[in-house]
């Protein structure tokens, strides 16, 4: 593990020690649902990037023909 320390306001270290709460280890815990949360919002938005470029194919498209045509192609 590493370390890293954060500022808060006196009022607010006072009322935390009031408590009896393992500070760092809500904290690690509310970081990582964060950070899981941008990920998801990683994917959410890839999502709708990719389906906001797609196009439909024109009627009569046949796709493995043209995949075919290609790989004929290689030497």
């Amino acid at each position: 593990m590493v370390r890293t320390s954060i500022s808060i306001p006196r009022w607010m270290k006072e009322k935390m020690d009031r408590l009896d709460i393992n500070w760092s280890a809500f904290v690690r815990q509310a970081i990582g649902r964060k950070l899981e949360g941008y990920s998801e919002n990683d994917r959410v938005e890839a999502i709708l990037i990719n389906e906001r470029l797609r196009r439909k194919a024109p009627d009569g498209w046949d796709s493995a023909r043209v995949i075919r045509t290609w790989r004929d192609r290689r030497p």
